[in-house]
């Protein structure tokens, strides 16, 4: 079994203010960095620290270069990465002494994603293989509907939510992971058992991970036919930066399930390296690796 991350890598421009910008405001910014990121870049990493072997596909535009050797420093397969003459993708980030962050995406590199490309990637992998997929780069449909010929497990994250994922078929995915906000505008619904109830009515082959924040997360796994709940708490911190919590949390979760763990304790090992990613500044660089975290697993599970 082989794990693949066709997903996005961004150049991340972090901007740290007393408050979030409003319209019509100027805002002098106390600190500013440059710092490697993306929805996918940052999952591929955090599976890479997690302990899982992962091959990362996308598109390096201009100045991006950077973000392929990264990658590779931390393990990730680079060899399904194509470069493009479009500029790499970037990130305009405002984080505020709370933790919370505004974030403004332009595709750049990540629209450069061709059926083709997907295509000739895709050959690569075969039937039980994951398939691990954002929102930030384009052809996404494609990519779907190639990889569930091959007979591929596919996880969806839809972030950022648009329509493209109004018009993707669902009943192709194995995973679904949505934040509260996603998943309010997938179902329509604000409560954890109505959204759990609304998506298995329409897809009763889908599992769901639902990240609540500071109140941990959810999942409706399909076992046997059968929808089957759990839940866990969150992990507290004193946040500094919450840019990258949730796709730590989806690296992890995603490695544990596959190292064996159960889903519970899946669930709280994403948790505690979602909370400890929180506790230090950017993207990329907060990712825990999995002796930090499996420090902190046993302490907590011994007391």
């Amino acid at each position: 079994m082989k794990v693949l991350n066709f997903g996005s890598l961004n150049l991340d421009h972090i901007y740290r203010l007393d408050h979030f910008v409003k319209a019509g405001e100027t805002e002098a910014s106390f600190a500013v960095e440059i710092k490697a990121g993306g929805k996918g870049l940052n999952q591929s990493i955090a599976l890479a620290r997690a302990g899982l072997a992962v091959y990362h596909a996308g598109c390096v535009g201009k100045g991006g270069e950077s973000l392929k050797t990264l990658l590779a420093e931390n393990g990730v397969n680079t060899d399904c990465l194509q470069e493009t003459d479009e500029l790499q993708g970037t990130a305009v980030i405002q984080v505020v002494p709370s933790g919370e962050n505004a974030i403004i995406l332009f595709a750049g590199s990540n629209a450069c994603v061709t059926p083709e490309q997907a295509s000739a990637v895709l050959d690569q992998f075969g039937e039980g293989d994951i398939l691990l997929l954002q929102n930030e780069i384009s052809s996404l449909p494609e990519i779907i509907h190639t990889a569930h010929a091959k007979g591929m497990k596919i996880i969806l994250n839809p972030s950022p939510y648009d329509q493209v994922i109004e018009e993707l078929d669902l009943s192709l995915l194995s995973w679904i992971f949505v934040n509260e906000t996603e998943a309010q505008a997938l179902c329509r619904e604000t409560e954890t058992e109505k959204i759990f109830s609304s998506i298995h009515a329409r897809y009763p082959e889908l599992s769901v991970l639902l990240t609540l924040g500071a109140g941990g997360s959810a999942v409706m796994r399909i076992q046997d036919g059968m929808p089957v709940y759990f839940t866990t708490e969150a992990y507290t911190v004193r946040a500094v930066d919450t840019t990258a919590a949730g796709d730590t949390y989806t690296g992890y979760f995603i490695a544990s399930l596959l190292q064996g763990y159960s889903t519970p304790e899946a669930m709280r090992r994403a948790g505690i390296a979602s909370g400890i990613a929180c506790t230090r500044e950017g993207a990329a660089p907060s990712i825990p690796y999995a002796e930090e975290v499996n420090r902190v697993y046993a302490e907590i599970s011994h007391n």
